[in-house]
């Protein structure tokens, strides 16, 4: 459903949720100085008992970053509560006169005053007459039965959604960047103006940049250096209020929104973005409408999966391996201690083969194909309106501050280049220096480590050709182990993988951090985007290489009896009799459902442990830390890590891997993963918001770099399912011996090609085999001797297999290019409302300027009309400029706008005095 059906296009509507936003600091007394007025917007902690915090230069560094705080502004109330054994509080409250200057220093968009105040000036209330008549012809006239149905469908989804009650439907207000110079133009009278999350996002940007070093040492800055060095123990914004009492947002959240009882209600994001920040909100946004699109997946891949299962026994080629009855046994699997075996042990192998290996199986790689193109097309137009919603259109990532530790590393440079977008004078990185090697370093330790990832598969791989010949497993009394060496092993294998693969997580997160940092990355996008990018990668070869491994390279060149290729010594792995897809299915089923489920208990675990760790640290095992004082609560949960949102993001586009590339193997991906999704949602909430301080909001227009990341797993998807189809399925060997044939009688024996058991180079020792022929997998003639070929057969099927992925990523192609087409990235509904939020804008600003203006020269006797028609008649850009204030001199700016105004035509109409309006920008 679209973001603007849920609310109202009314321009002139107070914000009705500002109770809900400062309720809990007016019901909850430690949320204020002790003067009860000023708000703790931040809170430092030191430890008076900590060796390191009581140095006298830990003092002098104290002293330092406080006087430099509280000169910058700041207000800091001290304390030290009796009974919290040493914690000493230092507490932050931003005046308006710092909000003013900082707000307008981060550009943060703030919102104008309300429609009433728009209502003053005559012709801006017709032009928002005229912007709320055209809203209102969005309605068209319909039938009765659809009137019908669209009342039975409201009744139903009123069941899901938010209640209005508890979350009262947010009203969209015009905003704008915030300027003290134009300062007339915003609500600054607003309770809410200044939220909880924008005074604690400037606090967090004024001590991100504050020295607490005499000059001397570039890094002796931040309160990142002073925590690391443990001169304090935390720095954190207040949660406003507690999980048990209600009143505030936290509780409101926690009880409507984190609750695993509401997980099929949708998600309060407005509400989740005014207490988190953007990129919080931004991401359950973009989980939810990730978690409602597996739904129509889940059903197709459940359909699938329910008509092979329903059609298992009528499956011929299964059944005929279950009633198999020739007097010629299969080859041995391995060398020396694999005895000669019957085709019928692999009866119930064959049927569940079928249920993952059958004709639903292109139609739903297909299906997902384009199901992933539309996730992406819809994605970026849910994003746009979001992004319009939350006020995030416009937002520029060069108008972002550089990093403080890039401008540390770059403190020694003497060249500066001009930043044309913020105007500054910043360092510029010496390329051949620093750039470069960073770079080399980067890429060399990168590969190094995707080299360490592939290492790893070998060595599992290894382990499967060993255990194969292990006398252990002929010797073992349990018949699915003896008569299915393959699927033992592979089981185990996928399950050392998956401890090899969380043992690499940890390893490959670090040193991507330390690379990261060595590249010196202007911002902090940028440098989330480079970390996410690396990481990605490592994580991609430790995930999906055991897995590409086994759709695309096992049992692929094996060789045959008698010429069998080794590998160290050792046989290759061979395939199924019924192919690789079912132990393909194996490894994805044990890697993506193992994850997940690790995954979720690792993640609600470490919080409590780190807690349970960071109070036995800062007071020991004995005693208890007590206070209903909410900054002391707030010390005693975990502080939000440094990753933020990577290790939530990561999951899921990890997961969105499985549910893609591989799904030709595994259809039941999706209904898995939209089983994990529903519960992750509120299980993240519910961390977010009991375990973790409360972080610092960031400011982001989409979900960034993890955007390609995906749009790349969906390309790869269709050319990974196209091959798995061909080459790991019996699909197309089926369909070219059904074509030929006109069914599949007999097609079982098609497969097999019988060798002379003399042609073995280590034949299985005491066998108790009597023939002289064995069957293999394969289509092979006999020659002369011991000298076999590849029937013609065999280059046919070959033949069929690389028509079909032609033909398949040709059809997929051009589909998603159509999708592409037929789903524009903006709806022209959210087209003509930011152009009409923009043209009532710059008509507001205008001629709240203009009246100011005229006020000041009648108080002064000026009687000169400044010419606002020329202004009107300027570009975009100047009228911009001009509108906020930006041009000096406003007679230079009427001289170029006269200039490049054509002369009136003498044969037109005449012109009016009072000008036109001014013109849309």
């Amino acid at each position: 459903m679209s973001v603007l059906s849920n609310y109202q296009d009314n321009l002139s509507q107070d914000m009705n949720t500002d109770r809900i936003v400062m309720g809990g600091i007016n019901n909850n007394p430690s949320l204020t100085f002790n003067d009860g007025v000023r708000s703790i917007d931040y809170v430092l902690v030191w430890e008076s008992g900590r060796n390191d915090a009581t140095t006298p230069e830990a003092y002098e560094q104290r002293r330092i970053f406080e006087q430099n705080l509280e000169h910058d502004g700041l207000q800091l109330e001290r304390e030290e509560p009796e009974g919290l054994y040493g914690l000493n509080f230092v507490k932050i409250h931003v005046p308006v006169d710092v909000l003013r200057d900082y707000s307008e220093i981060l550009k943060l968009r703030m919102p104008m005053k309300d429609g009433s105040q728009l209502r003053k000036s005559g012709r801006t209330n017709a032009i928002l007459n005229a912007a709320l008549y055209i809203s209102k012809f969005s309605a068209v006239k319909t039938s009765n039965f659809i009137d019908r149905v669209e009342a039975t469908w409201d009744k139903f989804i009123s069941k899901i959604r938010v209640d209005p009650e508890l979350f009262p439907e947010r009203r969209h207000r015009l905003t704008a960047i915030y300027s003290k110079d134009k300062e007339y133009l915003f609500d600054t009278t607003s309770e809410c103006f200044w939220t909880p999350s924008i005074r604690s996002r400037i606090v967090q940007f004024i001590l991100d940049r504050k020295k607490f070093s005499k000059p001397g040492d570039d890094f002796a800055f931040g309160i990142n250096r002073l925590i690391s060095n443990c001169t304090y123990s935390a720095a954190y914004p207040l949660h406003d209020g507690d999980l048990k009492t209600p009143g505030s947002m936290r509780y409101l959240l926690y009880t409507e929104w984190a609750a695993v009882s509401k997980c099929l209600k949708y998600q309060p994001l407005d509400y989740v973005k005014d207490y988190f920040g953007v990129k919080i909100g931004l991401y359950f946004a973009w989980l939810g409408f990730y978690t409602h699109m597996l739904i129509p997946a889940s059903l197709v891949g459940l359909i699938c999966f329910i008509y092979s299962a329903a059609t298992v026994y009528s499956n011929k080629p299964s059944e005929d391996i279950c009633n198999y009855n020739s007097t010629i046994k299969m080859c041995p699997q391995c060398d020396y201690f694999c005895e000669f075996w019957d085709l019928k042990a692999t009866c119930l192998q064959s049927r569940i083969t079928y249920l993952f290996d059958n004709s639903t199986t292109v139609f739903f790689a297909i299906f997902m194909s384009f199901w992933a193109a539309c996730f992406l097309e819809l994605w970026k137009r849910y994003s746009a309106e979001m992004t319009h919603r939350w006020d995030l259109t416009g937002f520029d990532v060069y108008e972002e501050h550089p990093r403080p530790q890039y401008l540390a590393r770059l403190a020694h440079v003497k060249r500066r280049q001009l930043n044309v977008v913020t105007g500054e004078n910043e360092p510029m990185v010496p390329f051949w220096r620093m750039r470069l090697p960073a770079t080399l370093m980067s890429f060399s330790v990168v590969a190094l480590l995707v080299l360490l990832a592939l290492a790893t598969v070998l060595g599992v791989v290894l382990y499967r050709m060993s255990l194969l010949g292990a006398a252990v497993l002929r010797h073992n009394d349990n018949v699915l182990i003896t008569y299915s060496p393959i699927m033992f092993t592979t089981a185990t294998a996928a399950c050392i993988n998956l401890c090899f693969i969380f043992l690499f997580n940890y390893i490959y997160q670090y040193l991507a951090e330390w690379l990261t940092e060595k590249e010196l990355l202007r911002t902090q996008t940028e440098f989330d985007d480079s970390l996410t990018l690396k990481i990605y990668l490592l994580q991609f070869v430790n995930y999906y290489a055991s897995i590409f491994y086994i759709a695309f390279f096992k049992g692929k060149i094996i060789g045959r009896p008698g010429e069998y290729i080794r590998f160290f010594g050792h046989r290759q792995e061979e395939c199924a009799p019924g192919g690789c897809l079912l132990e393909l299915s194996i490894q994805l089923a044990i890697i993506m459902v193992g994850k997940q489920f690790i995954n979720t208990i690792v993640e609600m675990m470490m919080p409590y442990l780190l807690s349970w760790w960071n109070i036995i640290r800062t007071i020991g095992r004995k005693r208890q830390l007590k206070s209903p004082l909410q900054w002391v609560k707030d010390f005693k949960l975990v502080d939000f890590p440094n990753m933020g949102l990577f290790p939530e993001y990561l999951e899921m586009i990890l997961q969105y891997g499985f549910v893609t590339i591989f799904v030709a193997a595994f259809p039941l991906a999706p209904l898995f993963a939209l089983i994990n999704n529903v519960l992750e949602m509120r299980l993240d909430a519910r961390k977010f918001l009991t375990c973790f301080r409360r972080p610092v909001p960031q400011r982001v227009t989409d979900i960034g770099v993890w955007y390609r990341i995906l749009d790349s797993i969906g390309k790869l998807s269709v050319i990974t399912n196209g091959f798995i189809i061909a080459f790991t399925s019996e699909f197309i060997p089926r369909l070219v011996y059904a074509f030929t044939h006109g069914s599949l009688e007999q097609y079982v024996n098609n497969t097999l090609a019988d060798f002379n058991i003399t042609v073995l180079e280590h034949p299985p020792l005491n066998s108790t085999y009597g023939g002289t022929m064995c069957s293999f997998p394969g289509y092979w003639d006999y020659k002369n001797g011991k000298d076999y070929a590849h029937s013609t057969w065999y280059w046919h099927i070959i033949g069929a297999r690389l028509a079909f992925v032609v033909v398949f990523e040709n059809v997929v192609a051009l589909g998603t290019i159509i999708v592409k087409w037929a789903i524009p990235d903006m709806s022209g509904e959210l087209r003509d409302r930011i152009r009409r939020e923009a043209y009532v804008i710059n008509s507001y600003i205008l001629e709240e300027t203009r009246a100011r203006s005229q006020a000041g020269r009648d108080s002064q006797g000026d009687t000169t009309e400044p010419n606002w028609n020329h202004i009107a008649s300027l570009s975009g850009s100047d009228f911009d400029l001009a509108a906020h204030g930006d041009q000096e001199d406003l007679a230079e700016l009427r001289e170029r706008a006269a200039a490049a105004r054509p002369p009136p035509d003498p044969a037109g109409p005449p012109v009016d005095p009072a000008g036109p309006p001014p013109a849309p920008v």
